[in-house]
């Protein structure tokens, strides 16, 4: 019905409106009683097979809501009966900030694809906090954490230490998102130096709480292979739990969609960054010696594609543009397909 139905209707609208409207939709839906219910029995899928143990949490399933979709924590329970084993909020920054100027999300749909340069708008963290403090779900919750566009890089660890503090007692594990394209000057922290000091000081946090958790860094598919032994020598020296890869994508290789499209600016999600994503995970994977845990994240729109990632050596996998083309059914979709593998 998605596909048919659902999809053609919101891709009429600006993709950024149909986002919104979708969101405002789903919130009357859900008030409805018995629409909860209707919906875990259509997407819902447990098994025992799927169940996994990664950086000292028990995920019901492998596949989880990437960031960005859910940015404010405003769908957590409505999500959760749409088949995830773990869904991720944010990028949530300290204070509320509105991001880049509109239009900033286009759809390239010959491509599967997605660009944004949405620029981390989001409430704030401590609207996401309160939201978070009244759910009703037991699923598990990533709270993927950035820097306001107005703090300069020398003062970028004071923001993710703020967001950090907020949200400790509310996620189950940390993101420290320094790889949106969108943001300036953000990837400068993907640099060797700066990245092992934000992350060994977020550590040093996180070590002197009575119970620690996870602390998971996102990287860009855009690294170069050396780029990505410095990644790997970070994680092993900072002891943080693991990587997420990959964010979005600044290269526009392989395109078809129109020239236009092809020349905004800003991140590309979807199947033309599957490949890449899949190649970063392997190569993080090999030669770590599958050291730590990696989430694979990037142009998973089926099954086989999710298969693939964890093939390369994902422990855990997640969507975004994939849900946005294919609809709810695709969490329930790979977790059956996991099952049966």
């Amino acid at each position: 019905m998605y596909k048919f139905f659902l999809q053609p209707l919101l891709f009429q609208f600006d993709a950024e409106k149909a986002h919104h409207i979708t969101f405002s939709l789903v919130k009357l839906l859900f008030k409805i009683p018995f629409v909860s219910s209707i919906f875990k029995a259509l997407y819902h899928y447990e098994n025992p097979v799927l169940e996994r143990e990664v950086f000292g949490l028990t995920f019901k399933n492998p596949v989880g809501l990437a960031a960005g979709f859910d940015k404010n924590a405003l769908l957590v329970d409505e999500l959760s009966t749409m088949g995830f084993g773990f869904i991720e909020i944010g990028t949530l920054t300290p204070k509320p900030q509105p991001g880049n100027d509109k239009p900033r999300l286009f759809r390239l749909k010959e491509d599967e694809a997605l660009i944004n340069r949405m620029g981390f708008n989001n409430e704030g963290v401590k609207e996401a906090v309160v939201r978070l403090k009244q759910r009703k779900s037991d699923i598990l919750i990533g709270g993927n954490i950035g820097k306001n566009k107005i703090t300069p890089n020398e003062n970028a660890v004071d923001d993710y230490l703020i967001c950090f503090h907020e949200l400790f007692d509310v996620v189950d594990y940390f993101v420290v998102n320094v790889s949106s394209p969108n943001t300036p000057n953000l990837r400068a922290l993907q640099e060797k130096e700066p990245l092992k000091n934000l992350l060994q000081t977020l550590q040093t946090e996180n070590e002197k709480r009575a119970k620690s958790k996870p602390i998971l860094l996102k990287i860009a598919p855009d690294l170069t292979d050396s780029q990505l032994d410095d990644i790997i020598e970070i994680v092993q020296e900072t002891h943080i739990a693991g990587v997420i890869a990959t964010n979005t994508t600044i290269s526009r290789e392989g395109l078809v969609a129109a020239e236009a499209l092809k020349s905004e600016m800003g991140g590309l999600s979807g199947k033309p960054v599957e490949k890449r994503s899949t190649e970063v995970i392997r190569y993080l994977s090999e030669k770590s010696n599958k050291a730590f845990p990696i989430i694979g994240v990037g142009g998973i729109h089926s099954s086989k594609d999710a298969i693939e990632k964890l093939n390369a050596g994902a422990s855990l996998v997640q969507i975004y543009t994939g849900f946005i083309y294919e609809g709810p059914a695709l969490a329930s979709e790979i977790n059956k397909a996991i099952a049966k593998a």
